[in-house]
C-alpha cells in the first residue's frame, strides 16, 4: 500500500454546505499516482483538463466564453448532445448556466452542466438496460 503521507489528499475547506464541499487537492502528489488512479479519478482529471483546454481563449483563463462552450460541446460532447449550431439554443444554454451573471461559464457552472448531461445519460442508459 501507498504510505499515507504520499497519497493524494483532498481536505475540506471551511464553509461547507449541503450543496457544496470545497476540496483542496494536493496536485504535486498526483504525478506518481496517475497510473494508479481509479476510473472515476481519471474521469475527474479529464473533466478538469477538458475545461482548461477550452477556457481562456479570449480572456479569463478560468472561464468559458460562449464560443468556448460551443467549441467544447461540439468537439467533446457531440455524441451525446450533437453539434450545437443554433445561436438561440447556445444563448439559452449559456443563460441557464451563468448563475453569477457575468456572461461566462466558470468551472463550477461547467460542472453543473456536466452533472446535468451525466444525469440525462444515466436515465437513458438505465431505461435502455431495462
Amino acid at each position: 500500500p501507498t504510505p499515507k503521507s504520499e497519497r493524494i489528499k483532498a481536505v475540506p475547506l471551511g464553509g461547507k454546505t449541503h450543496r457544496q464541499l470545497l476540496l483542496k487537492v494536493n496536485w504535486n502528489l498526483t504525478k506518481p499516482f496517475l497510473n494508479k488512479m481509479s476510473d472515476l479519478e481519471n474521469a475527474l482529471v479529464t473533466i478538469i483538463e477538458t475545461f482548461h483546454k477550452y477556457s481562456g481563449n479570449d480572456g479569463d483563463k478560468l472561464k468559458l466564453k460562449k464560443a468556448d462552450l460551443k467549441n467544447l460541446i461540439n468537439n467533446e460532447l457531440s455524441n451525446f448532445i450533437g453539434d450545437l449550431k443554433d445561436p438561440e439554443t447556445l444563448d439559452k444554454l449559456m443563460e441557464s448556466l451563468d448563475t453569477d451573471g457575468d456572461t461566462e461559464c466558470d468551472f463550477q457552472e461547467f460542472v453543473a452542466f456536466i452533472s446535468m448531461v451525466t444525469t440525462a445519460c444515466h436515465g437513458f442508459f438505465v431505461q435502455k438496460d431495462e
